[in-house]
């Protein structure tokens, strides 16, 4: 017997806000958080905006030895995470903790320490790197530092795929509640990567846009896109089995009725043009839901903003939804938010979520003028209030990896 899976909690940092409802209502009134690049200095590389989180101190969160042993990346995953586990309600739960997993994913992991530490070590010495550096740096970090936070015992880890780690990260936690290994889990994903090295790295790729202008940078799907807009953040939910939330009385967000996950075996870094593999991935979501693409009402676009990436992923949609395609409401949150890599999934899905909850879909802002290949109904200039009953969201990573997760409003 296979289990229903159940959100019962959402946690976002995002550029929009320090916490879910202030990043939502930013979301749907179409504000941007993209804004000049102030982290650092390096004109060179001329790359002049980023989705930055300004306001955030980690010292409002964590006690100052925390700080200092806590690399951004995993310091904004616990934040998002404490935020939907109290919305959950578990921590005043009774549950079995050895059966709550932890999967949250990362494209990079604690670059921000890996620079710091790589300058102590040609300036200072190499035996005057910090003891924390490597459990600082490790990518896993942030999965086991929420298993700490909580005390959960489960399966921990973190999926890297690039930038459908978050989506693959939810989706393989549903998967183990679905099949009953764990009654509850952690999952999303988590990125702080606006550094020098980092940045300089995808701008020598040519994979982002050189605009000066916060607004526009962010096009997706827009004739003159010229690459995407780095950003940071963390999207964490908390998905349980729905005996078990029904078992607690717990608030249920919307259910999670089919994943899927392919590679394109293609390319370093250039989706496949025949699309065959994000296409499967699209249409076995549907199938492992038992959908029909005509039951899609939404899709939150994986929408990067970069020439290949929204061509291909227009003909993916068109592809798995047939004629049905032009019905279908369809955004970008990397218009406003810009692309926070492995944290995008998570944010996404916790966006497609709420646009589930409130009957609502956020507009793709910064799109002027569609590319005459992006034909499709990317929600320009406003917001709209429209039934949303299921919903589709698209991640695709570097190295060819697609991964989709279907939701739908929840009823008993």
């Amino acid at each position: 017997m296979e289990n229903r899976v159940v959100i019962t909690g959402i946690g976002l940092l995002t550029p929009l806000g320090l916490d879910r409802e202030t990043t939502w209502k930013n979301l749907k009134d179409g504000k941007v958080g993209i804004t000049e690049l102030t982290r650092f200095s390096a004109p060179e590389i001329n790359i002049h905006v980023a989705g930055q989180i300004h306001d955030f101190d980690a010292k409002d969160y964590f006690d100052h030895r925390t700080v200092r042993r806590m690399d951004p990346f995993t310091q904004y995953a616990i934040v998002a995470a404490r935020e939907a586990f109290e919305q959950s309600g578990l921590g005043d739960a009774d549950f079995n903790r050895n059966r709550a997993n932890v999967i949250v994913s990362t494209g990079i992991g604690g670059i921000i320490t890996l620079e710091a530490n790589k300058v102590i070590g040609e300036e200072r010495g190499y035996n005057r790197i910090s003891p924390f550096f490597i459990p600082m740096a490790i990518a896993n970090m942030a999965s086991a530092a929420i298993s700490m936070e909580f005390g959960l015992h489960g399966h921990s880890s973190s999926i890297i795929t690039a930038c459908a780690g978050g989506t693959d990260a939810i989706g393989e936690a549903y998967r183990q509640i679905k099949h009953g290994y764990m009654d509850v889990a952690i999952a999303g994903g988590t990125e702080a990567t606006i550094s020098p090295l980092c940045i300089g790295g995808f701008a020598a790729m040519r994979a982002l846009s050189t605009s000066k202008d916060p607004l526009s940078a962010s096009r997706p799907f827009d004739k003159d896109r010229d690459g995407f807009v780095p950003s940071e953040g963390s999207g964490i939910l908390v998905l349980e089995s729905l005996d078990h939330a029904l078992a607690r009385k717990a608030p249920i967000i919307a259910e999670i009725i089919g994943y899927a996950s392919t590679s394109d075996a293609y390319h370093m870094t250039a989706p496949d043009p025949e699309a065959t593999q994000a296409t499967r991935a699209m249409q076995e979501c549907l199938s492992s839901a038992g959908l029909e693409p005509t039951d899609v009402d939404y899709v939150n676009a994986h929408g990067t903003s970069t020439p290949l990436n929204d061509t291909i992923e227009t003909q993916v949609i068109k592809n798995a939804l047939g004629e049905h395609a032009y019905n279908v409401k369809i955004s970008s949150t990397k218009s406003m938010l810009g692309h926070a890599l492995g944290g995008s999934g998570g944010i996404e899905l916790a966006v497609t979520a709420l646009t589930i909850r409130d009957q609502f879909v956020h507009p793709t802002v910064g799109l002027k003028e569609p590319d005459p290949e992006c034909d499709l109904d990317y929600v320009q200039a406003k917001g709209q209030s429209r039934q949303v009953d299921i919903a589709i969201s698209n991640s695709l990573g570097f190295g060819g990896h697609n991964a989709c997760i279907a939701i739908k409003k929840f009823a008993e």
